[in-house]
């Protein structure tokens, strides 16, 4: 009886975790993802390493991973996938279940705020399953020692009781195969990422690349595009499939509701530019950002909590949303006085940059002494 009751605890805590896993991937996806929304980007997902375009290193070395482990008849070795958001690092996880043709679970590290959760979710496992966990680097201290010993030995010691009277019980797990997903890599302590058998990195996409997702999933979508129209989506998705097949989505949808349905050149510069993407892939954010910096504050430096107050934003939403993609586009700096605007984010606002720049020289500009 006190099994069965265990089994049904670990099964509805684990039903809860990818409850609460597939919320924060609504988040993630766009404030106007409404479930139609969600189901047709889980329709556009590739289903195996073949449909995977790009990432060629990444897709080379897990296929030879996967292929391995079927070869020898056994679970894969633990997977740690890491880069930006939006990359494909959940598609992935579910190509590697689909490989080794095991159940999928999903679960992700905020969700673990116990090592309680995390042994739950691990005794209601069976063998070869794929777990997946998503921002692994935001699991809580306990749950990640605990997570130690079930990689290494396939077991996990519970603890019952408190203080003298404590005692471990150890539980055995089946073999399974963990994939951790995590956009700050560096966060991850070393024991842990130590424990993964393979480790890729996604880098962002090229524009052809991005060309080729945005006519795949047009066909998908059975969306009419000429190739100067899908080329212009994939100049303006900053390197992000995601983002390239949400602005596919609003193309279709301007080109259904105010044309011939057919996606153009044309058309797509006129529904980008009505959803305010520019040329260069900068949104209403990024251009705030921008103009903030130079119009209302000659440049910089200045300091990120002025700055979020001056565009109306959260410090965490200007730090993590706007400012990776400028400081890659380089038109903004981080240095220790402050944020600076750079050269090309003047020529960008077509303003002519100040005589004598905010920041003395390069070791300024590059955040040294």
């Amino acid at each position: 009886m006190a099994q069965e009751s265990a089994a049904a605890a670990a099964q509805a805590a684990l039903e809860a975790a990818e409850l609460e896993f597939l919320e924060q991937r609504t988040t993630v996806t766009g404030v106007d993802a409404d479930a139609d929304e969600r189901v047709i980007e889980s329709a556009l997902r590739p289903r195996t390493l073949d449909e995977v375009i790009g990432q060629e290193r990444v897709r080379e070395q897990l296929s030879l991973v996967l292929e391995a482990a079927r070869s020898r008849g056994r679970t894969s070795d633990h997977v740690l996938l890491s880069g930006p958001p939006g990359l494909g690092k959940t598609t992935l996880a579910m190509i590697i279940a689909a490989e080794m043709a095991a159940p999928l679970r999903l679960t992700s590290g905020p969700a673990i705020t116990h090592a309680g959760d995390l042994a739950a979710i691990l005794s209601g496992l069976n063998e070869g399953d794929v777990l997946f966990v998503d921002e692994i680097h935001r699991m809580s201290r306990p749950a990640e020692e605990m997570l130690y010993l079930a990689m290494e030995d396939f077991r996990v010691d519970v603890v019952i009781g408190k203080g003298p009277g404590a005692t471990a019980i150890p539980l055995e797990i089946p073999p399974f195969t963990l994939v951790g997903a995590t956009t700050r890599a560096g966060l991850l302590p070393g024991p842990l990422r130590d424990r993964f058998g393979f480790t890729g990195h996604l880098e962002f996409y090229a524009a052809a690349e991005l060309d080729l997702i945005v006519k795949r999933s047009a066909g998908l979508l059975e969306v009419e595009t000429l190739a100067e129209g899908t080329a212009e989506i994939a100049l303006r998705s900053r390197g992000t499939p995601r983002i390239a097949n949400r602005l596919l989505r609003r193309v279709r949808d301007y080109a259904q509701v105010r044309s011939d349905g057919v996606v153009s050149r044309d058309i797509a510069r006129r529904a980008l530019d009505l959803f305010e993407v520019d040329e260069t892939g900068l949104d209403r954010l990024d251009r705030a950002v921008l103009e903030a910096l130079c119009l209302k504050f000659g440049g910089g430096p200045v300091g990120l909590s002025t700055l979020a107050v001056a565009v109306g934003e959260e410090r965490e939403t200007v730090e993590e949303v706007a400012e990776p993609f400028l400081v890659r586009q380089g038109m903004l700096a981080r240095t220790p006085r402050g944020r600076v605007a750079t050269a090309a984010a003047w020529a960008h606002l077509g303003l002519s940059a100040p005589a004598v720049a905010p920041y003395s020289d390069e070791a300024t500009l590059f955040g040294g002494s």
